[in-house]
């Protein structure tokens, strides 16, 4: 916070708010003395930030950031990042339409940083015209759209499986496989970021769902596929990243099976989901997930084809620390039109290529004909 934005708000306020330290100060506050760490913090913290956003922004920022003046936590810490910067201007409407505000505004822009242009109507300083802080919604959408994070995949919805199935054996066992959800949490999530209502499928799994999502929990493969068919309609894009058994128990025990040597378990195939899907759909997109431990690229074309998708992501699960239980993964994602490989990386910039492609699939689709 500068020291006019203290005038109006005590930074006591926004710590209490937000649970984060408030910087006040280049070198600290006023009852500590000076110290090394304070004096360098707006280096450490410029380096770690993904955007800067300065709400509101005054025609004095505005005119010390376009001439590079450093003198203040504020200014020296906007020099200091190469994160993309994001301002929405606030003032009097003659401070707004002054010449030396516009030209620091083209200098800016010129620079890249993106500005929210102010709205326009009765200022408190009385006067009527541009220079009210625009609304909130349109500074979220600017601070996403710096962050590669623009609203793309709004009027679409996506449905999405992610996590394990479980099939019973008996009342204390069945089986499952080594899938965290994470994968499919973290495109649920891009994707309400990115504008799309989402209808989320889940497995059991212990993370926390986005909380805009609509959420159906199920534990085994025809439970989701019960879900996925009942919510297709409803869908335009379906991504489906779950790891459904491919078997289950032929019988299941009604009690408890005692230890009592050799065992021989006798399974069936649970339900293709992904290619019902492929029967079932009218114009949605169908993106499918595949997880190989050999002849990767081949064994995904022939699912690519033999399922009717739009498109498929395969990672190879026998490379250590990606995959299933971690937070890392590598990707390669297959459309009839092109291959794209994503190097090891977070689940998060996984899921955004995964979404990338998904926009690019959309903007072909015939519109006439989406649900």
């Amino acid at each position: 916070m500068t020291r006019s934005a203290q005038e109006f708000v005590r930074p006591l306020t926004f710590a209490a708010l937000s649970g984060e330290k408030v910087i006040t100060d280049l070198f600290g506050s006023e009852n500590q003395p000076a110290n090394v760490e304070a004096a360098i913090e707006h280096i450490a913290v410029a380096q770690s930030i993904d955007a800067l956003l300065v709400a509101p922004a005054t025609a004095d920022v505005l005119a010390r950031f376009a001439h590079g003046i450093a003198n203040d936590f504020l200014t020296t810490f906007f020099l200091a990042t190469t994160a993309p910067v994001v301002v929405a201007p606030a003032m009097n409407v003659n401070m707004w339409n002054h010449e030396a505000t516009r030209a620091n505004l083209e200098i800016l822009r010129k620079r890249g940083v993106k500005i929210v242009e102010p709205g326009s109507g009765y200022l408190a300083c009385g006067m009527t015209g541009p220079g009210r802080l625009a609304e909130n919604e349109a500074i979220v959408a600017a601070v996403l759209e710096a962050l590669g994070a623009s609203q793309d995949l709004a009027g679409e919805t996506l449905l999405i499986t992610a996590g394990p199935t479980r099939e019973k054996i008996d009342p204390v066992r069945y089986i499952t496989n080594r899938s965290s959800g994470r994968m499919g949490y973290a495109i649920a999530e891009g994707a309400l970021r990115r504008g799309a209502r989402v209808l989320l499928v889940s497995g059991p799994t212990a993370i926390v769902p986005p909380g805009a999502a609509v959420l159906t929990r199920v534990e085994t493969a025809e439970q989701m596929r019960t879900a996925v068919l009942k919510l297709l309609p409803e869908s335009t894009v379906v991504v489906k990243t779950a790891a459904v058994s491919d078997y289950r128990p032929k019988a299941t025990a009604g009690q408890k099976i005692k230890r009592k040597g050799p065992m021989t378990l006798e399974l069936e195939p649970t339900a293709d989901i992904l290619a019902e899907l492929a029967r079932q759909k009218t114009s949605q997109i169908i993106v499918g997930f595949a997880a190989e431990t050999e002849n990767v690229l081949e064994n995904a074309r022939k699912k690519l084809a033999s399922k009717s998708l739009d498109a498929i992501v395969v990672n190879d699960v026998s490379r250590e620390g990606v995959g299933f239980d971690s937070d890392r993964n590598a990707v390669t994602i297959i459309s009839h039109e092109e291959v794209v490989e994503v190097p090891e990386t977070s689940k998060w910039e996984v899921a955004q290529r995964v979404l990338d492609q998904v926009v690019k699939l959309c903007k072909r689709a015939p519109v006439p004909s989406r649900p």
